[in-house]
């Protein structure tokens, strides 16, 4: 090898040795070599001037044709950009996937589905359900069995739950919002709140946690006193309550007898001992909530079909244009998945409203 060819081939070195270096630190980034070029360079160091490798032959041949000659340095390189090559049709393979995904999921809407605020159902059809007890009673997986949904094992306290959950039943259109207020035991005046603006009381103690249901005793006390506070009655009101005995598949933990539940709370309170976990006593629950709410039967889950939100709204805006007729379809409902609980302040506001415009000497909810 002559003075000359071999200044050639340690220049060319050096470009390649540059060329590693600079795909090695930016590997992060999105490059574009000149790979044609690259490869023209080995096949003129190699002599291999008929070896032609485009981006295509790289892809479906494992190794490339012809370049048993080629450096360790070029072969890196070749590997490098291969790698890149795969890494980005692997990221458009997966965005393509997530795609489809969000395309074939109905999109959320804008915001949340106020039946009253939009005009779609009268006043008496929208219902708030409040729903009190001691942490680890069961109250949330009760709630989402409601919702339609199955029973979860793991425990995660809840802090504050809002659900609105709205019903499409012989051609009329239903809401009702569910408050799991459990985050409300230390802080009476926003427990307070919550009580004046419930409609109906879904109370859940554990049949194996005796301090469960002396809380309970606690709650239906206080959900008497505040409400006959607001409507300015002298004796504690009667409300709408169903008190809820739950994890009856402990029967071995058993704490509290049902005899001992109807000798305190009295034999006219609606209670139920239920198991969360297998289904036991909840169709029983949620009936018993509809009656006291004035609400149809067809508000139980195994009474209706689940739809999505914006079939629901299409529906209710059909039935609008209808002139509000009265169809024959299937009991359906959908949940809203942008539900919040209202501002303090509206709840405020409805408290007010509530207490038969006779102005209160006090703030109730201190």
């Amino acid at each position: 090898m002559g003075k000359q060819q071999g200044c050639q081939i340690h220049d060319s070195l050096s470009v390649t040795g540059k060329l590693e270096k600079n795909v090695e630190m930016n590997a992060t980034e999105k490059i574009y070599l000149p790979v044609d070029g690259i490869l023209e360079m080995f096949n003129s160091l190699t002599g291999h001037h008929h070896a032609a490798i485009t981006h295509s032959a790289l892809q479906a041949t494992p190794v490339a044709p012809k370049v048993s000659h080629i450096s360790k340095t070029g072969m890196g390189i070749i590997k490098t950009v291969k790698g890149r090559w795969r890494e980005q049709d692997k990221r458009a393979s997966r965005s393509s996937s997530s795609s489809n995904r969000h395309v074939s999921t109905d999109p959320l809407p804008k915001r949340s589905v106020d039946l009253l605020e939009l005009g779609f159902t009268k006043p008496k059809n929208c219902h708030r359900i409040v729903v009190l007890g001691a942490p680890r009673v069961g109250k949330t997986n009760i709630l989402q069995r409601f919702l339609g949904k199955g029973f979860d094992e793991h425990y995660e306290p809840t802090t504050e739950d809002f659900h609105r959950k709205l019903f499409h039943i012989g051609g009329e259109a239903y809401q009702i919002d569910l408050l799991d207020a459990a985050s409300e035991r230390d802080f009476p005046a926003k427990r307070r709140l919550s009580i004046l603006t419930g409609d109906t009381f879904l109370l859940v103690f554990s049949l194996d946690d005796r301090e469960s249901f002396n809380e309970i005793c606690e709650l239906l006390n206080e959900i008497k006193a505040a409400k006959a506070k607001l409507l300015k009655l002298k004796h504690p009101a009667r409300v709408p309550v169903v008190i809820c005995g739950n994890k009856a598949d402990l029967e071995a933990q058993r704490a509290v007898g049902r005899s001992e539940v109807t000798d305190i709370l009295g034999k006219d309170v609606a209670f139920f001992e239920t198991s969360a976990k297998d289904g036991t006593g909840l169709e029983g629950v949620f009936r018993a909530l509809a009656a006291l709410g004035g609400l149809p039967d067809e508000t139980s889950p195994s009474r209706h079909q689940i739809i999505s939100i914006l079939t629901y709204q299409s529906m209710c805006i059909g039935q609008r244009g209808r002139g509000g007729s009265r169809g024959a379809g299937a009991p359906c409902a959908a949940l809203d998945p942008l539900a919040r609980r209202p501002s303090f302040t509206s709840d405020l506001r409805l408290v007010l409203r509530s207490s038969k415009h006779n102005k209160p000497e006090k703030c109730h909810i201190q």
